[in-house]
């Protein structure tokens, strides 16, 4: 039993580490990348529960930390330009973590399966998805991308669509998308209260401690990241989530079949 639980604790040490650094050195992919390993060891629901709160400090950092801004002016800069992006993904989050608690998971699965044979397809095309940048597929895409997003925590590959089509700066695109996750994460605390506030207080010591961590391995991914491959340190990545997304495909097909 002891040696089991230690394997586990190893286990998530290892997977939110992982997605931390990943995340300080690009900017984004912790959630989802965290969300889908997690997802092929535990019931979908639990695993979100588990990302929440290291997602929320994490998105808080990348967004309002950095760059040539203050925090305040980071805060009020970002959410002035982008408040309606913000806000229909806030109200997507809502209705997506709701699903969760309406909807059999297998169908959930399934969906997050196909959101990341999207994101990997067309990052091996070599070309992203853009989206036009008109206020009408902003509502939709902020939608959408909430509803995705507060299901399956995989926000971030709808969201890049269009964010990629509204600006170039590649720090805009991360200080806007990680403002629009921590949104997203808001949302799943509110619909999500009774099964968090239901967790023991050993679940609540490992995600203090999972949390803690990844904020530091976040920060080494900061500093480190204009010294590391970073092409090929994303090949790597996406070969890993290509596989979790088969795996968690697999899952979901089996569960409906059961």
């Amino acid at each position: 039993m002891m040696d089991s639980t230690i394997i586990q604790m190893g286990l998530l040490l290892t997977v939110f580490i992982g997605a931390s650094l990943l995340h300080g050195i690009s900017g984004i992919g912790f959630t989802l990348i965290a969300t889908t390993a997690l997802a092929s060891i535990y019931p979908l629901p639990y695993a979100i529960v588990l990302v929440i709160f290291p997602s929320l400090l994490l998105n808080a950092l990348t967004w309002l930390i950095g760059g040539k801004r203050s925090i305040w002016q980071n805060f009020s800069h970002y959410s002035r330009r982008y408040w309606l992006l913000a806000v229909t993904s806030l109200l997507g989050s809502l209705l997506g973590a709701q699903l969760l608690l309406w909807v059999n998971s297998a169908y959930i699965l399934l969906v997050l399966a196909a959101v990341i044979a999207c994101y990997v397809l067309s990052t091996l095309w070599g070309k992203a998805i853009a989206l036009p940048n008109t206020q009408p597929v902003l509502i939709a895409v902020g939608l959408i991308a909430g509803i995705i997003g507060g299901a399956t925590n995989a926000m971030s590959a709808m969201l890049m669509m269009y964010l990629l089509s509204a600006t170039d700066d590649k720090n805009t695109i991360a200080k806007v998308g990680n403002m629009c996750y921590f949104l997203g994460k808001l949302a799943q605390v509110i619909i999500l209260r009774e099964p968090i506030m239901a967790m023991s207080s050993s679940e609540w010591q490992m995600i203090a401690l999972i949390s803690g961590l990844s904020i530091v391995a976040s920060l080494v991914g900061m500093r480190v990241h204009h010294y590391l491959p970073q092409a090929r340190f994303r090949q790597l990545i996406l070969f890993i989530v290509a596989i979790l997304g088969v795996r968690i495909g697999w899952q979901g097909i089996t569960a409906l079949l059961l």
